[in-house]
């Protein structure tokens, strides 16, 4: 008779892995105290700041989907988390998004000033490198495998791209190609390397990093296409962040360019290519599953 298989718990699996990132960052990270403790304090603030370290959670999720160890997962996870908190205080500046809350909270600008908040960003850019230099090396990755997958995720062609290409877009008139070459480097390009980095963390084998990479690029289209559809169907209040503020700043976005129905659908074409990009772990993948279906299963 065969035994039942338990259902999987998402929050209590987050919840464990969150307190693990936490004291993790706390480790890696110079104490608020160090000199010049302003600098300090503002890489604490936004690193702090109450988020839901998912891009942390999927490198965790893709590591144990691999057969590896957390603790080896670790400083990939924190690296990761650096970079994502860097983009986002600099995403809220006057300059860029001119935003005044994130995660519910004022951002690091509007705390700090507009040149700490800057220098914050910088830090923990710089930072991210110095922690994922700490893992441990395995036979398919070195430890330039691993800053390289980084640099590229975060650099001039990939992130950074996508955000060049969303403020130049603001006011024009884009071509859904061209803003989907926006979603993929400004949000898909980290969380594919989030998962990438998780399995390689664990030895991936070649079948496993290709089933990782797709699944991660899916998600992250997905999760960006979901965002642009909350931007206008909800609350400041619930998403934590001010709503509306795409329409305000005439970004260009699924629903804008066309419409909320067809978003919706696109949304879940990428869902389930993300889906069947897990058949390739047969079952071992239930932490990333549950994560999809968290980040993907959003109403919206």
């Amino acid at each position: 008779m065969s035994r039942s298989v338990r259902p999987f718990d998402l929050p209590i699996w987050l919840e464990a892995r969150s307190r693990a990132v936490d004291a993790a960052l706390d480790r890696f990270l110079p104490k608020a105290t160090a000199r010049p403790a302003t600098i300090h304090k503002a890489m604490r603030y936004s690193l702090f700041a109450g988020g839901k370290r998912m891009r942390p959670a999927l490198v965790l999720a893709a590591a144990e989907a691999c057969g590896g160890r957390e603790a080896d997962a670790l400083p990939m996870a924190c690296a990761v988390e650096c970079i994502h908190t860097y983009s986002l205080i600099h995403d809220d500046l006057p300059a860029m998004d001119n935003d005044d809350f994130r995660r519910g909270k004022p951002t690091n600008h509007k705390v700090f000033g507009d040149g700490i908040a800057v220098l914050a960003g910088d830090a923990l850019l710089t930072q991210a490198f110095e922690i994922a230099a700490q893992c441990r090396e395995r036979s398919r990755c070195s430890h330039r495998d691993v800053i390289l997958e980084l640099a590229r995720a975060g650099g001039s062609l990939q992130l950074i791209a996508g955000q060049v290409a969303d403020l130049e877009g603001e006011g024009k008139e884009l071509s859904v190609p061209d803003l989907r070459y926006i979603h993929e480097r400004k949000t898909s390009a980290l969380l594919c390397a989030s998962v990438r980095l998780g399995g390689m963390s664990a030895n991936c084998t070649p079948a496993q990093l290709k089933a990782l990479t797709t699944f991660g690029y899916n998600v992250g289209l997905a999760f960006q296409v979901i965002d642009d559809i909350l931007d206008v169907t909800q609350s400041t209040e619930k998403l934590g962040k001010t709503a509306g503020k795409d329409i305000v700043a005439q970004k260009a976005t699924y629903p804008r360019l066309v419409g909320l129905d067809k978003s919706r659908k696109i949304a879940g074409q990428l869902t389930r290519r993300a889906y069947d990009a897990l058949d390739a772990f047969h079952g071992k993948a239930r932490a990333l599953d549950a994560l999809a279906r968290f980040l993907l299963g959003r109403d919206h």
